[in-house]
């Protein structure tokens, strides 16, 4: 059973080091003094292909999905010593088959595909891979779970079902189909300017277990895993993520970020331990400076948070934002221990126009879809709500006669 709450992201127990640079692409290291114990990641590899997962009954989402993640947690989540990495192969090894028939909730990604490995011979067609759920259970303390598409089909299943009640404004579609098929657009990391670069290039730090990834210096996406050794096996499959419209614009358009460099008063150094004393106080105030600042519209936010999976003394959530329009929003997924820490991380930070949509539909929502009551919250006549529906996309859901209004 699922359940809902709020949430209030919290990186304690993670330091922020200083950034590192690569055009308009700044890297933050995320590092662990110590591993979160009882947990661990690896990836699971599916090559170039498209992905359907059933996520209801007739309903489906699609996008492309080139890897998923594996949880393994308990006795066997291999913290007492080194072990292999569980699913580490250029393909799936589960064979997982299955699926729905009909429209449903849907994400594409137009512009290019990431590789972590070797491609393999060119082939005539993209492979179709079905997928039994976002999140399914493989053995007693084993989670096979689609990374970030957890979070994206959280989005476009947001008030999915439409109208409640069959007010005279909306359309028979609206009240058969509800928003079925919805559509959002995003990009693969490789399309990304400057973000392989920045990968391939910058050192991983001992210890770190995650990485806030800035373009022009606007956040772009938050990573955290609970072991320095997950994220030295997951650092690649950033490449292969997807991001927001903005976040592409602002990478392609934008020129070179400043670097962090650290400013020492030498007057003030008489030996080394008076040096470090110095290191340690710049490096504290770039920490302090990037999590209440730049980091700010993340960690600030309150969430609404949707309970996936338990795991033992684990939870899988995904969360969505308030939908505060011409302010940061991002959508998400988070594992949280028994005491609230932060395991694991991934967000997606909407553009402009998915933020709007999302307010749109959750006004609507809150006044049971009454377009009159939601109008005159938005300070509008009905038929000027109206165009602002049919221009967030959404036209199909309104009666002819209430569309064509002057």
């Amino acid at each position: 059973m699922t359940t809902t709450g709020t949430l209030r992201l919290d990186l304690a127990g993670l330091e922020t080091r200083p950034s590192q640079v690569w055009g308009g692409i700044r890297l933050v290291p995320l590092v662990r003094a110590e591993p979160l114990p009882g947990l661990r990641l690896h990836p699971r590899l599916y090559c170039d292909s498209v992905g359907v997962v059933t996520v209801g009954p007739r309903t489906a989402y699609t996008s492309y999905i080139p890897h998923g993640f594996v949880a393994d947690w308990g006795a066997d989540s291999g913290d007492s010593g080194p072990a292999a990495a569980y699913g580490t192969q250029l393909r799936g090894g589960n064979g997982e088959s299955g699926g729905g028939r009909g429209q449903g909730a849907g994400g594409r990604t137009p512009d290019g595909r990431g590789r972590a490995h070797r491609a393999p011979e060119p082939v005539a067609s993209m492979p179709l891979r079905i997928h039994r759920r976002m999140a399914r259970r493989e053995a007693k303390h084993r989670l096979r779970f689609l990374p970030l598409h957890l979070a994206l089909e959280g989005y476009l299943s947001l008030h999915f079902g439409g109208p409640t009640i069959a007010w005279e404004e909306w359309s028979q579609r609206a009240l058969r189909q509800g928003l079925s098929p919805r559509v959002e657009e995003a990009y693969v990391g490789t399309t990304v300017r400057g973000l392989g670069d920045a990968l391939k290039v910058f050192e991983i730090h001992p210890g770190q277990c995650g990485v806030l990834v800035h373009a022009a210096d606007a956040l772009a996406a938050a990573f955290v895993v609970p072991h320095p050794e997950d994220y030295r096996a997951l650092h690649a499959t950033l490449v292969q993520d997807l991001y927001g419209e903005l976040v592409h614009q602002y990478a392609l358009l934008s020129a070179a970020v400043p670097d962090f460099v650290p400013r020492i008063d030498e007057s003030r150094v008489r030996s080394t331990a008076d040096l470090r004393a110095a290191v340690a106080a710049e490096r504290r105030a770039w920490a302090e400076f990037h999590d209440g600042t730049m980091a700010a519209g993340l960690l600030d936010a309150d969430y609404t948070s949707r309970k996936v999976y338990g795991m033992g003394g684990f939870t899988l959530s995904r969360f969505l934002p308030a939908f505060r329009p011409r302010e940061e929003n991002h959508i998400g997924e988070v594992i949280t221990d028994a005491d609230g820490a932060v395991a694991y991380l991934k967000t997606f930070r909407l553009s402009e126009a998915q933020i709007r949509r999302g307010h749109l539909l959750a006004r609507l929502a809150a006044h049971d879809w009454r377009l009159a009551a939601t109008a005159e919250e938005f300070g509008l006549t009905e038929a000027e709500f109206a165009a602002r529906i049919e221009a967030a996309g959404f036209g199909t859901l309104l009666r002819h006669r209430v569309a064509a209004q002057p």
